[in-house]
């Protein structure tokens, strides 16, 4: 057997908004595998998240349970909204908001730049961001102001986290690792995948090969995760109907079943790991085998 032991690495991991999300299952997964979390929330999910960190309902008490036995513990949860690369960008009418007033920095760059700097370092970023206003409404519907702001949220996003981590990232014993999530629908029509995300994951995936060559050299991997259907609650927002997806891809999968969450934070842990280590620029489809089929 060979063991995947990450202790004493640090792991930013983004996008956690509640505790059946893929960044809580990846959380905990390299939680589990010995890595120091730290998360980093939009300002409006943060007090959300707190509270099911210290919450004694016994769901949520089972939803902190480490594969290994453990609890759910992240080192510090900060708040970031990927909108902003830094404080500079950040409109009055977003900071006079009162969900926003009470941080007084919560960019891209001031986050990471504080992550970097009291940790002494970042060994792994996970991106697991995504947003559109208007993914309900069909691509041909899609206003110019949605489909920027998607695309700025949800695929610029990771240039802006890895050009602010490369610093901290850099040559990290081991190499450091990226690791982002994406979608079928970033290459092949998926017609309820509203808002232009599917354009957003499509540019997801060329950015991440790009940004595999920017800091190779400072041997930094990127990789993609193209997870299948799975049913979060952000999932389940776009499609009241999602459970019919869900099974249409577990009876058309070569595996013949639905995802998992852990299937996900399994495969993010390996390419997180020193099992990995040449691996970059790739594109890992944990999907039971859906994208190899045509229906």
């Amino acid at each position: 057997m060979i063991p995947i032991d990450l202790t004493g690495k640090v792991a930013l991991v983004t996008g956690v908004g509640d505790n059946l999300s893929f960044a809580w299952f990846i959380s905990r997964t390299l939680q589990a595998a010995g890595a120091k979390i730290v998360l980093a929330c939009h300002p409006r999910m943060l007090g959300i998240v707190e509270g099911l960190l210290r919450s004694d309902k016994p769901d949520d008490v089972e939803a902190r349970k480490l594969p290994n036995g453990g609890e759910f513990k992240p080192e510090k949860v900060y708040p970031c909204d990927v909108s902003f690369d830094t404080m500079a960008d950040v409109p009055d009418e977003v900071k006079n908001d009162r969900r926003y007033s009470k941080y007084p920095e919560y960019s891209i760059q001031g986050m990471v730049d504080t992550v970097g700097k009291e940790f002494g370092g970042i060994d792994i970023l996970i991106h697991s961001v995504a947003f559109s206003r208007e993914i309900t409404k069909p691509l041909i519907d899609t206003s110019r102001k949605a489909y920027h702001e998607a695309m700025g949220i949800s695929a610029y996003s990771l240039v802006s986290l890895t050009r602010a981590a490369a610093p901290y990232m850099a040559n990290r014993p081991g190499g450091a690792s990226v690791v982002g999530l994406t979608y079928i629908a970033g290459e092949r029509v998926v017609p309820h995948y509203g808002g232009g995300m599917g354009t957003c994951k499509a540019a997801l995936q060329m950015d991440a090969k790009q940004l595999a060559w920017f800091v190779g050299d400072k041997n930094v991997r990127v990789n993609l995760i193209s997870a299948g259907p799975y049913g979060s609650r952000a999932a389940r927002a776009i499609n009241k109907e999602f459970d019919r997806l869900i099974e249409h891809a577990a009876e058309h999968s070569p595996l013949r079943r639905a995802i998992g969450a852990e299937d996900v934070s399994n495969s993010v842990l390996y390419l997180c790991s020193p099992l990995a280590s040449a691996v970059t620029g790739q594109i890992l489809y944990v999907d039971c085998g859906y994208h190899a089929m045509v229906i």
